[in-house]
């Protein structure tokens, strides 16, 4: 049995101009955001591990393995991975809006 969303959401709603989720241009522009937002989490995680594994591997003399700013490196790590998320240059946000609105011709 296969469950037709728009049809009971016009059903329900007594209004056959509702559109579907994929064609709606607020729900795709939440999307989009939620899409970017976890390629900027997962890129702020990455560097966050990277520069872990540096320090840990960084002998002691090393200016790796300092806690000096460990604040402003994790803020700027936070940039870096929202800028690098806005332009998509992972492509993650991509796949996920490909996947939420597989008719999205503008992913």
């Amino acid at each position: 049995m296969k469950v037709d969303l728009v049809s009971s959401q016009t059903r329900a709603a007594g209004d056959s101009t509702i559109a579907p989720p994929a064609e709606d241009a607020v729900y795709r522009a939440k999307v989009q955001q939620a899409a970017e937002q976890f390629e900027s989490f997962f890129i702020s995680q990455m560097l966050r591990q990277m520069r872990s594994a540096t320090k840990e591997i960084a002998g002691e003399d090393s200016i790796y393995g300092k806690n000096t700013n460990a604040d402003m490196l994790d803020y700027a790590d936070t940039s870096v991975a929202d800028v690098l998320s806005r332009q998509r240059a992972f492509g993650i946000a991509d796949v996920i809006v490909r996947q939420l609105l597989p008719n999205n011709n503008k992913a």
